[in-house]
């Protein structure tokens, strides 16, 4: 059987490389080990959650709308006014919004039918951070563009810099990812950055894709968003205000609903409205009770507060651990450490191991979240990700170990 050779191109899961990494390994005799690898939050969703999709088990034997009830779309665009300022003058909830069975299926499909054959007379680009998300990768892979890792360094702010790209690049560039809050650095794009890729976008027209999924998990000040950007761009009611920029939500991080699979997509109609009929055809849809209890998630701010509290009592647990040991710093948003491990090769993966066997804590490498770039540069390589979604004490003694033994 001849199978696809777009597979084959497919660079292997993080968390397959980081078991195949620690395989025959094991941690010490008599510790409770702890993975701090995932970011999947150990908190749960508010109670109240469950009540509301045994309410509606009625809905399960129905085939819900692909677009998302009007119900939920009301109610992203009424957190969207909350959060961003996004008026009715502003956001249509069946023109602007899209909801979707979690933000990877949205990422993923996207590129698949938005990228061209060709762009600026050449192999169209899809461009990401790197480190990266590694859905945009797979995307990338799967539109046909030739992929452009934008290595995200301590002196880019660990966001991928604009200047960098010439005008070919840019004229071929078809789509270009940004994660504000980044993951894994936890660094934020101004609204200056912001503004500055969509002007990047629209003048050379490509899609600026923001990945906006860890928005509501901030330490002080809330990040701004792509949408109020071009709000603040444009008077209200213009046309073309949204034009080339689309921005991804989930409740995932929000809620700590990762197993939830709600979030949307929105800004550009066109796009909205294009991805929409796509994703009718091959799409899973939000099942009914879910859709019910999304819309109450996103009508409530204050199980938010709470979360974004836990974090924070984390982040001060480590800086007392940790403040001053690698490279440690605050991040303004998120809820991972990116820590340096050295200037040596694959330092970050021999932390992991060293950590795993000698202390049980288990960690994500860096280099398993980036790619070698075009100048052979692995921005990933030295760095360790921390994921810091256990209660505090978990994240203290994980910490203490980590200091001990590294």
């Amino acid at each position: 059987m001849h199978i696809n050779p777009y597979l084959e191109t497919l660079p292997d899961f993080p968390f397959d490389r980081l078991r195949a990494l620690l395989d025959g390994l094991n941690p010490p005799e008599g510790l409770n080990p702890i993975s701090l690898a995932i970011g999947e939050p150990q908190q749960p969703v508010p109670d109240w959650v469950g009540t509301i999709i045994k309410d509606h088990g009625h809905l399960w034997n129905k085939y819900p709308p692909f677009t998302g009830s009007d119900d939920l779309r009301n109610a992203i665009a009424g957190w969207l006014e909350r959060r961003y300022g996004l008026t009715a003058d502003h956001i249509n909830p069946r023109q602007n919004i899209l909801a979707c069975a979690g933000t990877r299926e949205a990422i993923y499909l996207l590129p698949t039918w938005a990228v061209p054959q060709i762009k600026g007379g050449g192999r169209p680009i899809v461009a990401m951070p790197n480190p990266f998300y590694h859905v945009y990768g797979t995307a990338a892979l799967a539109s046909g563009a030739e992929s452009l890792y934008l290595s995200t360094t301590e002196q880019s702010g660990h966001l991928p810099d604009l200047d960098c790209l010439d005008s070919d690049t840019l004229d071929r560039l078809a789509m270009l990812f940004i994660c504000t809050p980044a993951n894994p650095q936890g660094v934020i794009a101004d609204a200056a950055y912001l503004e500055k890729a969509i002007r990047l976008a629209r003048k050379h027209d490509f899609l600026l894709a923001v990945d906006e999924c860890y928005a509501e998990i901030y330490d002080r000040e809330p990040p701004p968003g792509a949408l109020q950007v071009c709000r603040d761009m444009a008077e209200s009611g213009s046309s073309g205000m949204f034009d080339n920029v689309i921005v991804f939500h989930s409740l995932s991080k929000r809620s700590n609903g990762a197993g939830i699979r709600s979030g949307f997509m929105a800004g550009d109609p066109a796009i909205i409205e294009a991805h929409g009929r796509f994703r009718s055809y091959i799409s899973a849809s939000i099942p009914g009770p879910i859709d019910a209890a999304s819309v109450a998630l996103w009508n409530d701010d204050t199980h938010v507060e709470g979360i974004r509290a836990f974090y924070r009592q984390n982040f001060d647990t480590a800086e007392q651990v940790l403040g001053g040991r690698f490279g440690f710093y605050r991040p303004p948003g998120g809820f991972f450490l990116w820590l340096d491990m050295g200037a040596h090769e694959n330092s970050g993966e021999q932390a992991a191991r060293t950590l795993w066997q000698e202390a049980g804590v288990k960690v994500l490498p860096g280099a398993h979240t980036s790619r070698v770039d075009s100048d052979g540069f692995n921005p990933g390589a030295r760095y360790i990700r921390v994921a810091l979604v256990n209660d505090f004490g978990i994240i203290r003694d994980a910490c203490e170990r980590l200091v001990k033994v590294l």
